[in-house]
């Protein structure tokens, strides 16, 4: 379990990632990113999670620059869209990531979704890069089981992440297991579930025993289920205050009550059926 913001989970290919981080879905390009990712890692965040899909490369790029934190020293993740798969495409949209970003490599690339017929090439040419020394890991996003397991047959090299919705609404029993099994780390996207569970009672009463926000006894939830978790926010106060997570701890008893919050509800599409994405 990670104890601080700094602390790491080591990957299956022996690569260490940041436990806790911050994603930038919806974080407008330009300033807004800019800023956002400055005042993270000024906070003491060191992985930023964005993707091509986001838009916002080129100012999460800028704000790593700006920020005066060596490059090496922050964990990089963004991720292939799901109209850039195939083997060339993915070649090419990894290179495109890495010229908008201005880095010379990544140290995690994702497949956003699993296209149907399309992620086994994408990953054949993510092994490509990862093969090269392009990018430290390679992982996957939004696949199920049945998805991780049909990559993995014809796989040279194992995903070392798979990052899904995950959230006291969606707890993932059954894809928790598997990865667990097959060292896969989970890492949890929209881990607040865009805000519609932060007035859940048995949260918000833990969060009065600790005098702590909802939102941190979720956060630290995850880190108690080893999750990698990468709340999103915009604001320097709230991007301070989601990382208030370290000096208290749920007992095993509030950890089954979140637990039973489950009701396989999702904020976002079903990675089985995701035409709409």
């Amino acid at each position: 379990m990670i104890d601080n913001l700094q602390d790491t989970v080591t990957l299956n290919n022996g690569v260490q990632m940041p436990g806790f981080g911050l994603g930038v879905y919806k974080v407008e390009d330009g300033q807004m990113a800019v800023d956002s990712v400055k005042a993270a890692l000024k906070t003491g965040y060191r992985s930023i999670d964005t993707a091509s899909y986001y838009q916002n490369e080129r100012g999460v790029g800028q704000g790593i620059r700006e920020s005066g934190v060596p490059r090496d020293e922050v964990f990089v993740t963004s991720k292939v869209w799901n109209d850039e798969q195939g083997y060339d495409s993915t070649l090419q949209a990894f290179e495109s990531s890495l010229e908008k970003l201005g880095l010379d490599y990544l140290d995690l690339y994702l497949i956003h979704w699993p296209v149907k017929g399309k992620f086994k090439e994408t990953w054949k040419a993510m092994e490509k890069l990862y093969q090269e020394g392009k990018v430290r890991a390679i992982g996957v996003s939004n696949f199920h089981v049945h998805h991780l397991q049909d990559l993995m047959n014809d796989a040279n090299v194992k995903p070392v992440i798979d990052q899904v919705e995950y959230h006291p609404h969606l707890t993932q029993e059954k894809l928790r297991a598997f990865c667990e099994q097959e060292d896969i780390q989970l890492e949890a996207w929209s881990p607040l579930k865009r805000g519609r569970i932060l007035d859940e009672p048995v949260i918000t009463d833990i969060a009065a025993k600790y005098n702590k926000t909802s939102a941190q006894v979720i956060l630290r939830w995850d880190i108690q289920n080893y999750v990698v978790t990468i709340p999103k926010s915009t604001h320097e106060e709230r991007i301070r205050e989601n990382t208030d997570v370290f000096d208290f701890e749920l007992t095993e008893e509030e950890m089954r009550q979140i637990n039973s919050l489950n009701k396989n509800d999702r904020a976002g599409s079903n990675p089985d059926n995701f035409d709409k994405v």
